[in-house]
């Protein structure tokens, strides 16, 4: 462990999870600290920059320094990233949402941590938690699983698994998938869990088109939403 204490923090900002109106999900403090931040962790920086620009940055864009965290960055390259907290604050953006959850920032979190960095984590939109929230789902004992198998035996064999747990243990069993599968997912859960279980569908949180209900799989099946390209997260529970 580095028991070197640095000047600088490492901020963990969250950002909107989708088109809207930045103030509708952030609170003015998120907006305030990016004013004093030069040092940037993100996955993408034309992303990242066009985000600090529509929460309001007034400093100039090209004034701050960019290091991209995604999955082709050289693990050895990410000790450096950190470098400037010895005099500086340093932000972590996710692409949507809040940064460390299903999200390659935790590495740098872990990081910060060994170095003895402070990590100061911002209120911001979490898709899983305003899913949960919202599905009248088991919010007690709950596990999010992230990116089911892509291959169909595989997906719904972890999908009867899922099932099975959710029941044994009374949790609520979260999972996402990426956009353009999701329709192939949701047919797959109705094709195969049992009739009763309970699965809530929130699709698009936070925006204009979000979509959120919880029903049985039988209750689904009359009728099933179309959620091609649409962020969606998904909770069964048996």
């Amino acid at each position: 462990m580095n028991t070197t204490q640095t000047s600088g923090n490492l901020y963990l900002i969250p950002v909107t999870l989708g088109d809207n109106k930045v103030t509708s999900v952030l609170p003015g403090s998120v907006l305030e600290i990016i004013q004093h931040i030069d040092y940037y962790i993100v996955e993408n920086v034309r992303t990242a920059r066009r985000m600090l620009i529509k929460m309001g940055l007034k400093k100039s864009i090209d004034s701050l320094t960019f290091f991209t965290l995604d999955k082709h960055t050289n693990k050895r390259e990410i000790d450096s990233f950190l470098y400037p907290a010895i005099h500086h604050n340093i932000g972590l953006l996710s692409e949507a949402g809040v940064p460390g959850v299903a999200d390659p920032g935790a590495e740098i979190v872990k990081l910060a941590h060994y170095k003895n960095i402070r990590v100061i984590p911002l209120v911001g939109p979490s898709s899983i938690l305003l899913a949960l929230m919202a599905s009248g789902l088991n919010g007690q004992n709950f596990a999010f699983n992230g990116y089911l198998p892509v291959k169909k035996p595989e997906r719904i064999h972890r999908i009867k698994e899922l099932e099975k747990r959710s029941k044994l243990e009374n949790q609520s069993q979260l999972f996402i998938e990426t956009p353009y599968r999701n329709n192939q997912l949701l047919e797959d859960i109705t094709s195969n869990c049992q009739p009763a279980t309970r699965l809530c569908i929130a699709a698009d949180i936070t925006l204009e088109t979000e979509f959120i209900q919880t029903r049985t799989i039988k209750g689904w099946s009359k009728h099933l939403p179309e959620l091609h390209k649409r962020p969606a997260i998904f909770i069964l529970q048996a």
